[in-house]
């Protein structure tokens, strides 16, 4: 089989594995250039769920779910409520609970150059409304490059403590099955277990890449690691590859915390370029 045929078959099993949908679907709402192609979903509270090459229906985000999605996630005290039948704590997610009710969207506004949405979170596990909270996301492309810049405002008067945060939690097709972290001399690969596992990101990119290298990458300068994890069997329901980058601070009242974070598709090389690239920019 070609180079062709290979990335065909590839995009056709992605699509069918993340339920393709066209830009006339009403849950969806999308930015697209030349070169890539990025959506939010507006049934999981404007959290992104698509990303792909311009013009393919060959998603790369795994949707399956409000837990999964690229979107912000915060972490607090333990707080009595359980996810199934696992203890849990305090946990504002901007796509909804693990029962299937998706977090509100406050305000959506969409140009031909960018997109906003501001949402209520939802308690993972038990379901209620962040009243407290706010997460907003501005989106916007650079060719090959998405960038998202997100903010959480936290307006309760609960002090939670030191916890990892996931800035922001990334969830990917399971046929993107090897890890990639940049190590500054060489790129080390991966292939992640369940249940989580940790790694250093010196760069701070990491990227999921196919059987033929190709794959998404994403770069979030204020992360200086990221944990991960792979579950289930490819083809099998709610199968994914799991990253988040990382950064530990406690919840307090009155705190806005703000980061960018940025996505690309491609080989190994033009991910590292791409972010090399940036993060010259950004010294």
């Amino acid at each position: 089989m070609n180079t062709a045929s290979k990335t065909l078959l590839f995009f056709t099993v992605l699509c069918m594995s993340n339920s393709c949908l066209s830009e006339d679907d009403a849950d969806w709402s999308f930015l697209q250039n030349e070169h890539v192609k990025i959506g939010i979903k507006k049934a999981s509270g404007g959290a992104i769920g698509w990303f792909s090459l311009a013009g393919s229906e060959g998603n790369f985000v795994n949707h399956f779910d409000h837990g999964r999605l690229i979107q912000q996630s915060y972490y607090g005290q333990r707080d009595g409520s359980r996810w199934g039948e696992k203890p849990w704590r305090w946990n504002p997610v901007q796509g909804g609970d693990y029962l299937g009710h998706p977090a509100k969207i406050l305000e959506f506004k969409s140009t031909a150059d960018s997109l906003y949405v501001k949402t209520r979170p939802k308690h993972w596990a038990n379901g209620d409304d962040i009243n407290d909270m706010l997460m907003e996301e501005w989106i916007t492309l650079r060719g090959s490059v998405a960038h998202i810049r997100f903010r959480m405002t936290y307006s309760g008067s609960v002090s939670h403590p030191k916890h990892d945060q996931e800035i922001p939690a990334l969830f990917v097709d399971r046929s993107l099955k090897t890890l990639l972290i940049d190590q500054g001399e060489s790129i080390k690969e991966y292939q992640p277990g369940f249940p989580n596992e940790r790694y250093p990101t010196p760069r701070h990119w990491a990227a999921y890449v196919n059987k033929d290298d190709f794959g998404l990458g994403i770069y979030v300068p204020q992360a200086d690691e990221l944990t991960c994890y792979r579950f289930g069997d490819l083809g099998q329901k709610g199968a994914c590859s799991y990253l988040a980058p990382l950064a530990v601070f406690e919840i307090t009242p009155g705190l806005v915390f703000e980061y960018d974070c940025y996505l690309t598709i491609g080989k190994r090389d033009q991910i590292r370029e791409r972010f090399t690239s940036l993060a010259s920019k950004d010294e």
